[in-house]
Formats: structure tokens, C-alpha cells, sequence
């Protein structure tokens, strides 16, 4: 099993103090992250959330294609309709190119009211800004000749994308899904997929056997490496530490929802059935507990047939080495083995 992280910085306007993921201190725990053995570190991109979240995950993954050295270096995601698609390929084959072929693209759709309504973009036209605009980066990954687009959203003149990307054909492309009708879509894409971390074991596995029957549908051959589920992380050590964990998860949970809906992002009259969270106080849909517990928890993902875990961003690199001590190391020679 191969374990990376997933989340991003955090620097809100007007406070001038770091916090525990504020960038510098986010940055140091990337390059321990590596030095640990974690195999990725994917960065969300939000805007317009007042909260200090990432919003040019691109331009900080550049800073740390110069930190790093093995790390891979994942958007999850990159939302294109907010996006110029060939000012956006060209970034990204920079990225590639800086770290040497080690960008993992995570592009999305988007979700977020407040994003559609900022940037005045309607929300009906995510799906297809989307698509046209991956198109047109795969399209420009590839072209060796110059070439000309018309499109719905995008028109383009006698252009070549420069510097070319490092990975051929071109970086793996990763798209996050949650409902069953998005999943089998990735999988027919030729994506590799990201699954969130608010679904339940149950939900979780409704939603690989809806993955392992598109991918056999469509005969494409099921690759450990090619889904990744995403899954947050607190050790603790007392039941008492266990209990207060659960109840922090509760509140984090129900601001998400006051604030962005029972999704984040989505209004509760839009949420669709298969990806909603019933109970967020069901603490399967994290890693919590004392490092036994966690063990025991990754197995049963092991079980089901998931290889890789990206774990949201801890409080603190304490955590990171906890977890590279105690936990990763039940997992290393089933590892060493795939390799």
C-alpha cells in the first residue's frame, strides 16, 4: 500500500501569523512528508472561500518541484472552467518539467456556488467548459505541429504548447467522482480517480464495485495505482482522546455543511443521494484511532482492493512521523513486494 497526502496551505488575509498549515510550515511538512516515504502530496485549488484555502495550487507545486526531489506533485483538482486551458497546460508541462515527470493533473468540473457565482460562470456550463477545456489540453500535450481550436467556450490560432511535458503521452490525468453516474464516466475516460473523504466504508464500497464494473465494461484493466481513496487521519491514544476526536470531526462536518451545504459546495436541495454523508459521526469514513486501529482499518481498504490512501493534511508533522513509525511500516513489505 502507498500512502500520500491530500489538502493544501492555509493563509488567511489579515492574519499575518503562520498557522499549523500556513505555507512555510506547509512547505517544511511536504519535504518531511518526503523524507518519510510518503509517495504524493495533491493540493486542492478553492477560491472566494475566505477561509486562506489554496487557490494557485499550480504555482505553489512549482515551489515545491525545487524543495523536493521523488515526492510526486498532485492537483486535486484543478477546476478548468475557471481556467484559460492553454495558458493551463503550458503551466502544467512546466511543473513536469521542473520536477523532472512528476505531476500527477487532478482536474474537476467544479461545485462550489460561490465559485460559479465569483468568477460569473453558470453552473450548467461546468460539465462542458470542462470537457472542451480537456480537450484542448490533451490536445496540446500532444501536438508536435501547431494547430487551430473553435470551440464553444475557447478559439485559438496557429498555436503549439511550450515547454513539452517529461511523462509521455502526457501526465496521468485524475478526476475526483462521488455519485455512481460521475465514477463510471472516469472510468470510461481513461482517468485515474479520486474518491473523497466523506464517504462511509459502506458508501466506499458501493463505489468501487461501481468502478471495477465500468472499468470491465469498458475493458480497461483494473490498476492498484489508478484509484486512490482519500481518508482524514487523527491518532490518538486514550479513549478519551478517541471520543473528542469523533466530536471534533462532528463540528468540522456541520460548519462544512452550514457554510457549503451537506457537501461543501453544493446546496442541499442539489445533493444527490449517492453522494451525501448520512452520518459524519461514524468515524469509518476516517482514520482515527490509536495506531492499531488504523492498521486495522487500512487492511479492510486493503481487503476491498484499494493500494492507495491519500491522508488529509494533520495538524502537525508529529502526526506524519506517528504515522510513517507506527503505522506505515505493517504495509512496507506487501509494498516491496508490488515493486
Amino acid at each position: 500500500m502507498r500512502f500520500g497526502l491530500f489538502g493544501g496551505a492555509v493563509a488567511k488575509r489579515g492574519d499575518e501569523t503562520a498557522d499549523s498549515q500556513g505555507y512555510r510550515k506547509f512547505i517544511d511538512l511536504v519535504v518531511e512528508a518526503e523524507s518519510l516515504g510518503f509517495h504524493s502530496i495533491f493540493l486542492v485549488e478553492h477560491h472566494f472561500s475566505g477561509s486562506g484555502q489554496v487557490s494557485s495550487s499550480l504555482n505553489l507545486l512549482s515551489y515545491l518541484a525545487a524543495r523536493t526531489s521523488a515526492i510526486r506533485l498532485g492537483t486535486a483538482v484543478t477546476v478548468l472552467p475557471w481556467h484559460n486551458p492553454v495558458l493551463i497546460a503550458e503551466q502544467a508541462a512546466t511543473v513536469d518539467l521542473l520536477s523532472g515527470g512528476r505531476l500527477d493533473f487532478g482536474v474537476g468540473k467544479g461545485y462550489r456556488d460561490i465559485e460559479f457565482e465569483g468568477f460569473r460562470i453558470p453552473k450548467e456550463e461546468g460539465l462542458p467548459r470542462y470537457e472542451e477545456s480537456v480537450d484542448l489540453i490533451r490536445k496540446s500535450w500532444l501536438s508536435d505541429e501547431r494547430f487551430d481550436h473553435d470551440g464553444r467556450f475557447w478559439s485559438f490560432r496557429n498555436i503549439v504548447v511550450e515547454p513539452p511535458v517529461v511523462q509521455k503521452p502526457h501526465p496521468p490525468l485524475w478526476s475526483a467522482a462521488g455519485t455512481d453516474e460521475s465514477i463510471a464516466r472516469v472510468a470510461k475516460s481513461g482517468f485515474n480517480i479520486l474518491l473523497d473523504h466523506f464517504a462511509t466504508d459502506a458508501r466506499t464500497r458501493e463505489r468501487l464495485k461501481v468502478w471495477r464494473d465500468a472499468c470491465a465494461e469498458t475493458g480497461r484493466p483494473l490498476r492498484a495505482e489508478e484509484l486512490a481513496v482519500a481518508r482524514g487521519l487523527t491518532i490518538t491514544r486514550t479513549e478519551e482522546e478517541y471520543e473528542d476526536a469523533i466530536r471534533a470531526r462532528v463540528e468540522r462536518s456541520a460548519k462544512m455543511a452550514e457554510d457549503y451545504g451537506a457537501l461543501p459546495g453544493l446546496r442541499r436541495d442539489a445533493q444527490p443521494e449517492t453522494f451525501a454523508v448520512q452520518d459524519m459521526s461514524n468515524p469509518d469514513s476516517a482514520l482515527i484511532g490509536t495506531p492499531d486501529r488504523i492498521v486495522e482499518r487500512l487492511q479492510r481498504l486493503q481487503s476491498w482492493g484499494v493500494e492507495y490512501v491519500l491522508i488529509l493534511l494533520p495538524g502537525g508533522v508529529e502526526t506524519l512521523r506517528e504515522f510513517s513509525r507506527e503505522i506505515m511500516p505493517a504495509f512496507e513489505t506487501q509494498a516491496d513486494a508490488a515493486q
